[in-house]
């Protein structure tokens, strides 16, 4: 496994100084992620152990919780508000591309559980227990996650410049309670324990947040640790294809990449009405209400300096809410097949 790692960490460092060099946007996280993603579709031996992922998941958490501040409350009143406006958006989304789905030759259960922006392997394991195709809706799933990482931050860095900016602007010149590093080995293990949402992601998360919260501790990196952590992570999410032949990307990546376009220009309009109801910023409100991973909607908050909490929050209300909507939809879609 030890030549799989270095053949995909040695191909996101050339990735990230390419993207660095052209002043591209996100270069440690899109750079890796891009040469990842190319050399695996490719047949190339590249590969992120995950139990390397998840550590660098941790720390990416310690770095979120980082953000919260006990001025923090203020501005907590107005989530249950921005929340119910995503909850409706999801459901609109997900009944959109399910149709654009179905219009393409998927059958209805495949078409619905490909089509739900979010929990990723509920989706897969309800779907395949419900007679949908489980491939299709893996690859369709995957491909939304991957085409939201590509899409979003060259929009930020047209029409913003923000994402054009220092990625790692939230980052201080050296590190702070570099001791949080320590714990992961258990925060990591106990969120799992717990049934956590991506708990290599939460626990970890929670715990910094609750130490910055009561001023007791707060969690920093200089920049050069905050690209390690992009480039591992971006080259994880792109060598996670590895084995999907380029005949194969081919045929689901027009489908995935309109449903994709249909999904962010209604979460668009949902995060404008959030900037309209309660004063958000658009690019907040956007990034909040984007059809992405929650780790991967994560990394670019930080590397963005988007009010990571608030976009944390909004993707786990999402993920918790797809999750508990799972099992209803199985059975729904096995009761209309019966």
């Amino acid at each position: 496994m030890l030549l799989p790692l270095l053949n995909s960490l040695g191909l996101g460092i050339v990735g990230g100084l390419a993207f660095d060099f052209a002043g591209l946007p996100l270069p440690w996280m899109l750079g890796p992620l891009v040469v990842n993603l190319v050399a695996s579709i490719r047949g190339a031996s590249v590969a992120v152990p995950e139990q390397l992922r998840m550590l660098f998941l941790g720390v990416l958490g310690l770095v979120l919780g980082s953000q919260v501040t006990p001025e923090l409350a203020s501005r907590v009143i107005d989530w249950p508000v921005s929340g119910a406006l995503l909850l409706i958006g999801v459901a609109v989304s997900t009944w959109a591309c399910a149709a654009w789905f179905r219009w393409r030759g998927f059958d209805a259960t495949t078409a619905l559980f490909a089509a739900a922006p979010g929990a990723l392997t509920a989706m897969i394991m309800m779907g395949e227990a419900s007679g949908g195709d489980p491939r299709k809706i893996a690859i369709s799933q995957s491909l939304r996650i991957v085409l939201v990482l590509l899409i979003l931050p060259p929009l930020f860095w047209f029409y913003e410049g923000s994402a054009g900016a220092d990625v790692s602007a939230s980052a201080s010149g050296g590190f702070s309670a570099i001791w949080l590093l320590l714990a992961l080995p258990v925060l990591i293990p106990l969120g799992i324990r717990l049934r956590l949402p991506t708990p290599a992601l939460m626990m970890p998360l929670l715990v910094s947040a609750l130490l910055s919260g009561f001023d007791i501790a707060r969690f920093d990196m200089p920049d050069w640790g905050v690209n390690a952590m992009l480039l591992v992570l971006g080259s994880s999410i792109g060598a996670r294809f590895r084995g999907m032949t380029p005949r194969i990307l081919r045929k689901h990546l027009k489908n995935s990449f309109t449903a994709t376009l249909i999904a962010l220009a209604i979460m668009g309009l949902f995060a404008e009405l959030t900037h309209q109801i309660l004063g958000t910023p658009r690019d907040i409100a956007l990034l909040a209400m984007a059809p992405g991973g929650i780790g991967e909607m994560a990394i670019l908050a930080v590397a963005l300096g988007l009010d990571p909490m608030f976009i944390a929050f909004h993707h786990l209300l999402r993920v918790v809410a797809l999750m508990a909507a799972a099992p209803f939809l199985a059975r729904w879609m096995q009761a209309r097949k019966a």
